[in-house]
């Protein structure tokens, strides 16, 4: 396996994002590469931190920045396995995020069905990337909450 590929970063997203299914939280998960090295990684913490902003996307890029000593994470990359809501969306235009690949569409609560755009210009977009099992495991989460 190619330890920089979107498709090694993105798994490393979806091994955050099991710690959250097995600890009850919404199963999504974060990874910030920069330079092809992960310098933060988290995953959904709000029931565990009773904090509603306590989102993997949230968690991760506030490391990177404390690990970086900068606001910005310009020349960073984000991994995510689910569309990011418009409040992380927010927070990824402010720290002006270089890259958001993200795994799953979020159809509910994703920031791209906001109709004004809430990413950076310059932050570029890809999605789609280990989407079946992104999609799954939020999709097992909600199941076995239904029972």
């Amino acid at each position: 396996m190619d330890f920089t590929s979107p498709e090694y970063f993105m798994e490393e997203a979806l091994k955050e994002a099991q710690k959250a299914f097995e600890n009850g939280e919404v199963p999504v998960g974060a990874v910030v590469v920069c330079q092809n090295k992960i310098i933060s990684r988290a995953h959904n913490q709000t029931e565990q931190l009773t904090d509603a902003t306590a989102h993997a996307e949230m968690l991760a890029i506030t490391a990177a920045a404390h690990g970086l000593g900068s606001k910005y994470l310009s020349e960073c990359t984000l991994y995510v396995t689910l569309e990011p809501c418009p409040m992380c969306a927010g927070a990824l235009h402010w720290v002006q995020l270089q890259k958001l690949v993200y795994g799953a569409d979020d159809v509910q609560r994703g920031f791209s069905l906001v109709k004004s755009p809430l990413l950076h210009p310059k932050t570029e977009i890809v999605k789609g990337i280990k989407k079946d099992p992104s999609k799954e495991l939020i999709d097992s989460f909600f199941r076995r909450i239904r029972e």
